[in-house]
């Protein structure tokens, strides 16, 4: 089942210029890497508590908010480090 071409138009996607790709995946690395991580973390320290999904959704705007900045400052490193160990065929 597909929708009909108008509908479909509406939902479709209005992609980002290419130049854009150093700051999306970098975006979307941290989002994802955080999420993952402060709530393992703040389960982990806290335990299943009343109020976890408060508690959680503050560290992760915390570490967010550090590790977006970090990674695009670290990302260069990483990609010569990458070079480094990864043949190039």
């Amino acid at each position: 089942m597909s929708l009909p071409p108008e509908r479909a138009a509406r939902w479709r996607l209005h992609k980002l210029p290419p130049h854009y790709a150093g700051i999306v995946m970098p975006l979307l690395l941290s989002l994802l890497m955080t999420c993952i991580v402060s709530f393992i973390a703040t389960l982990r320290g806290l335990g299943w508590v009343p109020d976890l999904l408060q508690r959680w959704l503050g560290a992760w705007g915390i570490s967010w908010l550090v590790a977006f900045p970090v990674l695009l400052a670290v990302l260069p490193l990483v990609k010569r480090l990458t070079a480094l160990l990864v043949r190039q065929d």
